[in-house]
């Protein structure tokens, strides 16, 4: 395994200890062994297996999903994707199709994640939200300081073997820009997340010089996505900020080699990554994110609340 800010399993309704929340300031990401028993684990794969066996291609746009920035980028704009906040959809990966919008690979080894809604529509996974579970996320919010968290943008992200696209260095405030911004990852290793099968690498610290430069927000005219400049506030209220240490090219990212069950909390302005799966095996992880409800969450962003508003823990 390679090296990565690890702690001990919480103490059931304590949220984190100080220990845990010192290396999350510091590091900008906290690895918390065995946060999920192997029952449970089991249960949300089962789960997971389940939907990508049964859903229907009959009525699917074949819609693809990519992660990466520039001019050259096809992004994400359809309807089926911008209007998946509230629903459970499912997204291809590039490689899995052909031009003719084909499927290359069997079905359930096609898809790139499954979103938006999750937390809300899936039993399964709603329950890792209850306050009563072993391991919190509304108390683990409240260790962070969170006044009013909502979850929202649940996800199952398969990268699957051959296919599983590669992830650039991102920040998740890009995507779910609140203003100052807020947002902190909860990431759930459903299998095993090695080097071979592309698992997530940081930037330890990152978040303390990393501003978040750009957003992913809906266009003017309506017609699908884009990065543009970000003119609100760039770090979290009350953020420690500190000189920018090391650089990409010099290998400042350190890979986060986990195991089922593993929970990964990931600071909204850190800046991490994953590679290319190409090995044999897949990397099925589920993960949400949690934003400031005090805070304002702009009108652009891709992702928009339902009616009822988005999920308080």
């Amino acid at each position: 395994m390679s090296p990565s800010r690890t702690s001990s399993p919480p103490t059931a309704s304590k949220g984190l200890t100080k220990e845990q929340l010192d290396t999350f300031n510091k590091d900008g990401y906290l690895i918390i062994p065995r946060a999920l028993s192997q029952e449970t684990v089991s249960s949300l794969l089962s789960e997971t297996h389940s939907m990508l066996n049964n859903f229907s291609l009959d009525d699917h746009p074949m819609t693809k999903f990519s992660t990466g920035e520039g001019d050259d980028v096809e992004h994400v704009g359809d309807s089926y994707f911008l209007e998946s906040g509230d629903k459970i959809r499912f997204f291809f990966e590039e490689d899995a199709l052909s031009p003719k919008g084909e499927l290359l690979k069997p079905k359930h080894l096609s898809i790139n994640k499954i979103g938006h809604a999750l937390h809300s529509l899936s039993p399964s996974f709603a329950a890792l939200l209850s306050p009563n579970a072993t391991h919190s996320p509304s108390l683990i919010a409240q260790s962070l300081g969170f006044k009013q968290p909502k979850c929202l943008q649940s996800m199952i992200i398969c990268k699957n073997p051959e296919i599983g696209g590669a992830v650039p260095p991102h920040q998740d405030s890009t995507f779910l820009y609140t203003d100052p911004p807020s947002a902190v990852g909860f990431w759930y290793a459903l299998e095993d997340a090695t080097r071979e099968n592309g698992c997530l690498s940081f930037w330890p610290g990152s978040h303390k010089w990393e501003g978040v430069g750009k957003r992913f927000v809906r266009r003017k005219d309506g017609a699908g996505t884009e990065f543009v400049e970000n003119e609100g506030e760039i770090f979290p209220r009350g953020s420690e900020k500190r000189e920018k240490e090391g650089d990409e090219k010099n290998g400042s990212y350190v890979m986060g080699e986990v195991k089922a069950g593993d929970l990964v909390l990931i600071h909204g302005n850190l800046l991490h990554k994953s590679e290319r799966n190409t090995s044999e095996k897949g990397r099925i992880i589920y993960t949400f994110h949690v934003i400031e409800g005090e805070n304002v969450y702009d009108e652009r962003n891709w992702l928009q609340p339902p009616e009822e508003g988005f999920t308080r823990l």
